[in-house]
């Protein structure tokens, strides 16, 4: 059971590594009409067709679920609400990868509608989980240090959240690109912060665990 337990975090903190670092490469398209700055993540990916983008969700989404998986086990404070909305988050990740949204321009089929809608709740639930985990957290004296930098991500993802709307409905779309990624990256470093707060708890604690066995 400790090394499932420490094998979580380490899925977790290695899935949002591998996402992160695949996503900014996917980013490097030197066509110039793939313009990071003014189309969506989901728009770049149909366009771009090189799979980078897709892979990242998917890495993200496994990655999100493991870490569901260890702060369960190693019964983090993270309440019922906030876990589901994580799981909705790493299974919302995985849809969006599997089924693609339609080039910009183009009417939206029964397929990008489906994902259009994924992507809002998965972008409306990692923020929402954070402010629900902060006080909580602030509680718990293993999870306390991260109380306020999950309460700053949660914000900033809710500034994010109201920023994207605007863009996206009165704002002409004006660097829409570069608003989600953005917010993405708030919500990505909230998942991150637990990982790696989660990876430093479970191994001091299999660490002191091994020392008393060998002791």
């Amino acid at each position: 059971m400790l090394r499932l337990k420490m094998l979580y975090p380490l899925i977790a903190c290695a899935g949002i590594l591998v996402a992160a670092v695949v996503a900014v490469i996917g980013q490097l398209d030197p066509d110039p009409y793939l313009d990071p700055l003014n189309l969506t993540i989901s728009e770049y990916a149909v366009l771009d067709r090189g799979g980078a983008t897709e892979f990242a969700m998917v890495s993200l989404g496994i990655a999100s679920l493991a870490l569901v998986a260890g702060l369960r086990v190693a019964k983090a404070p993270v309440g019922a609400a906030a876990e589901r909305l994580m799981l909705a988050w790493s299974g919302a990740l995985v849809l969006i990868a599997v089924v693609p949204t339609t080039a910009p321009g183009l009417v939206l089929d029964a397929g990008a509608q489906v994902h259009r809608y994924v992507s809002v709740a998965a972008f409306v639930a990692m923020p929402l989980a954070g402010a629900l985990m902060v006080s909580r957290f602030d509680r718990d004296e293993r999870w306390r240090a991260v109380a306020r930098p999950v309460e700053w991500l949660a914000l900033a993802g809710g500034f994010g959240l109201l920023a994207i709307t605007y863009v996206a409905l009165p704002g002409d779309r004006v660097l829409i690109g570069l608003v989600e990624r953005l917010l993405l990256g708030a919500e990505v470093a909230l998942v991150g912060l637990l990982a790696v707060r989660l990876l430093q708890l479970t191994w001091v604690r299999g660490t002191r665990a091994a020392q008393v066995t060998v002791g």
